[in-house]
């Protein structure tokens, strides 16, 4: 893991702290925009490493049922 890269947690923790200033209709359009842009990104970034995780996950069942 790179030292910039935050953990699926973090990215998840984030994504929950921008859907709740979002739903809190505070921010302006401009500020709404931006974390929005940073909301998909995280979605992106989390959905990658839970696709990953399952791929992991369907390769060590297989290799366990062809023991």
């Amino acid at each position: 893991m790179t030292e910039n890269k935050k953990s699926f947690e973090e990215n998840l923790k984030r994504l929950e702290e921008i859907v709740r200033a979002l739903e809190s209709s505070d921010a302006e359009l401009d500020k709404s925009l931006a974390l929005f842009e940073e909301g998909t990104a995280l979605v992106r970034s989390c959905t990658k490493e839970l696709d990953e995780a399952q791929m992991k996950i369907t390769v060590l069942t297989k290799e366990q049922t062809n023991e």
